[in-house]
């Protein structure tokens, strides 16, 4: 003992004897056992009371001796301490999402049945596993030696959140299992949900206590997993089935879909009962229909079935496509449709522009929630409908997503109705509004003034391939414009350190570098500049094709649609973009500004990167195997061609992928040669692994 110190009495914690250890483990045993018959295979073989008894006989022993309370313990179901956030989790293994067939009749069951036979030609019969899609919170639940050590949602399918804890207090999620059941390591992926009843249940509860009920099973269960106090999970009435694997440490562990889950429900895991083996369009068209025929008597919802290939070497063999498996598809139901009220139409103008009118109706509830706003697309789509403000309409979620009016119901029309028409100037700016003649849509031309759009136009402008001024992203830009310090892109060029310093989490050398980039960007070229002031249907190729043909930008800014035209590869479409941006008198004051502010370049610049593909005009369509529709383009125009919405004869290529439309259809029509992905970026050459790795390539 160390002197000069006082050291009181210690407290001495008594140890289990080895059959009070041995008691526990029985206990725990028999729970983990008893739980399973419960949840999972839903035949008890104890009475409720036989379950207390030993549930608080385990929980007197833990209690008084601590030691034997373990993580994987049935007593641990009832949460813990309050977390202040859900820590990130990294699937190793990604959590992808399925493609949705867009059709809701049997049509969609022979489409996906049409792609895999296309892509099987070798392949007869080929065998279809066919499940429920449950319409919950997916969740990936990560075993090691037989022991839950994590479970995760999906998130964006690269990066999920951390809910251990509140799956732990879902019953029919196994703790643990005894050696050599599972692999060392099994990632066991699955939704959870909560069941009809218990959703019924919980909400007459809320509104017993004065609480806002939930609005549907869905959100109950995905509010209840992401819960911070897993007490609060534990409280709600979870359930979780199994449906899919992740990182496995044994690659024979099951070689079909099929196969693993009728090992998951042998070994313990929850499944869905309701399952079924095809080998045609036909097989998985009858699934539907049987599924939609008892879909209301199930204990929970769904939102449609799930056909996936059923032999996992061919899954490897099919792949993936934009981050879809092209062995599995979603076919869903028709979503549910209700007769509502339009009210009024307002207009909201997006981030780029775009004008949008949206339906004001009084409320109803349709697809698990009320909805009062509706979007009617389009001007075009008004008209197509025969809308009147005071209509009576059928409302649907889109998707069972986003509401929209299906149609009008003329009988019902009051003598009050009053047409709609849309605004000829920007409601947000008073800009004028030009109709994009390819896509239906109205624009605001104030691109450079508008408010609904600043901060995006103003991000665009600072981009390395615009103006190239560094640190400009758009947590900056937002927080710029919201303190009122940018109006526009010019204000840019007007800022001071001062300004800067006075920003959260802004030093004064950051603001000394930020203010630098900002002079340095002055000197540009005129065809940075042109891309920089985010004219719609103007890329960096038709940036560059204006700057060499005009040579100043006083040419360019007078430039008729007509002298637009003479550009090559420019169309009627994007000449009128250009010509409307231009006369927009908000847009070449903003313009002058920034001149004024000493934004300059070389006039009568001529100079063009010698590009591969420089020249060659492309049109994009159907779903690339690697590429985005933004990748692909973004390498298009990289290499110097240019990328057009519409085919003509002007057109030198039509890049191809699955489901191309229309687009294919007319390119063999005229004779313009159809290409795959695989051939554009060999034409791109060296650039095209970068073009693929989305990185940012010098233009000019």
């Amino acid at each position: 003992m160390a002197q000069g110190k006082n050291v009181g009495p210690q407290t001495r914690v008594s140890e289990p004897t080895p059959q009070e250890r041995k008691q526990a483990l029985e206990y725990q045993q028999a729970l983990h056992r008893w739980n399973t018959e419960y949840y999972v295979f839903d035949a008890p073989s104890v009475p409720d009371a036989e379950y207390d008894r030993v549930f608080r006989a385990l929980q007197a022993l833990e209690d008084k001796y601590p030691s034997l309370k373990t993580p994987t313990s049935p007593t641990q179901r009832v949460g813990g301490e309050v977390r202040s956030d859900l820590a990130k989790v990294v699937h190793k293994v990604p959590m992808l999402s399925i493609h949705t067939e867009t059709d809701f009749s049997d049509a969609g069951a022979v489409a996906f049945d049409a792609r895999i036979r296309k892509d099987l030609p070798d392949v007869d019969p080929i065998r279809y596993d066919c499940e429920l899609k449950f319409d919950g919170l997916a969740a990936s639940l990560r075993y090691e030696k037989g022991v839950l050590v994590s479970a995760a949602t999906r998130g964006d399918g690269i990066v999920g959140e951390d809910v251990t804890a509140n799956a732990k207090t879902i019953r029919n999620i196994p703790l643990c299992f005894a050696p050599g059941v599972l692999p060392d390591v099994i990632e066991v992926r699955g939704e959870v949900i909560m069941h009809k009843s218990d959703f019924e249940k919980i909400n007459r509860q809320q509104i017993a206590s004065g609480s806002k009920p939930f609005v549907n099973p869905r959100n109950a269960a995905a509010g209840a997993l992401r819960q911070l106090d897993s007490r609060v999970a534990a409280s709600r009435p979870l359930h979780f089935y199994a449906y899919g694997i992740g990182e496995c440490s044994d690659p024979n562990f099951a070689t079909s879909q099929t196969g693993l889950l009728d090992k998951y429900a042998a070994i313990g895991f929850p499944v869905a009962k309701v399952r079924r083996v095809v080998f045609d369009a036909a097989g998985l068209a009858a699934f539907h229909t049987y599924v939609a025929s008892i879909r209301k008597s199930l204990p929970f919802e769904i939102d449609g079935v799930v056909y996936k290939v059923d032999d996992y070497a061919l899954e490897k063999r099919l792949g993936f496509v934009a981050r879809e498996p092209r062995w599995a598809c979603a076919h869903k139901y028709l979503p549910e449709e209700v007769l509502t009220r339009v009210l009024d139409i307002d207009v909201q103008v997006g981030r780029t522009g775009r004008l949008t009118p949206v339906a004001r109706l009084a409320p109803v509830f349709v697809g698990g929630v009320t909805v009062s706003n509706a979007t009617l697309h389009n001007e075009d789509h008004i008209h197509e409908l025969g809308l009147m403000i005071g209509d009576t309409v059928v409302v649907r979620r889109a998707g069972d997503v986003i509401p929209e009016v299906l149609r009008v119901l003329p009988e019902r029309r009051p003598k009050d109705a009053v047409a709609f028409r849309m605004p000829s100037k920007c409601p947000v700016c008073g800009s004028a509004v030009i109709r994009d003649e390819e896509e239906k849509d109205l624009r605001c031309s104030g691109g450079l003034v508008c408010p609904a759009q600043l901060k995006l136009s103003i991000v665009h402008f600072a981009t390395r391939r615009a103006m190239g001024i560094d640190g400009f992203g758009e947590k900056m830009v937002t927080t710029l414009v919201d303190k009122g310090l940018v109006k526009t892109s010019a204000d840019l060029f007007a800022l001071t350190v001062s300004d800067l310093i006075q920003l959260d989490r802004m030093g004064e050398k950051s603001a000394h570098n930020l203010i630098d980039s900002i002079a340095k960007s002055k000197n540009t070229t005129l065809a940075r500049f042109v891309f920089a002031l985010g004219i719609r249907h103007v890329g960096e190729a038709t940036a560059r094709d204006l700057a060499s043909h005009f040579k100043s930008l006083k040419a360019l800014m007078g430039a008729s649609v007509e002298d637009l035209m003479q550009v090559p590869e420019i169309g009627e479409v994007v000449a009128e973009s250009i010509a409307s941006f231009f006369a927009e008198p908000h847009n070449r004051t903003v313009i002058e500004e920034l001149q004024t502010r000493g934004v300059t370049w070389a006039e009568g610049e001529t100079k063009t990167a010698n590009l591969p593909l420089s020249g060659k005009s492309f049109v994009l369509t159907g779903t690339l195997p690697t590429l985005s529709r933004d990748a692909a383009k973004d390498a298009i125009e990289a290499a110097g061609g240019t990328v057009s919405g519409s085919v003509s004869k002007k057109t030198d290529f039509v890049v191809a992928g699955e489901n191309a439309g229309s687009k294919l259809t007319k390119a063999h029509d005229l004779g313009v040669s159809v290409i795959g992905e695989q051939t554009l970026l060999e034409m791109i050459g060296n650039d095209a692994p970068k073009v693929a790795r989305g990185e940012t390539l010098k233009l000019i």
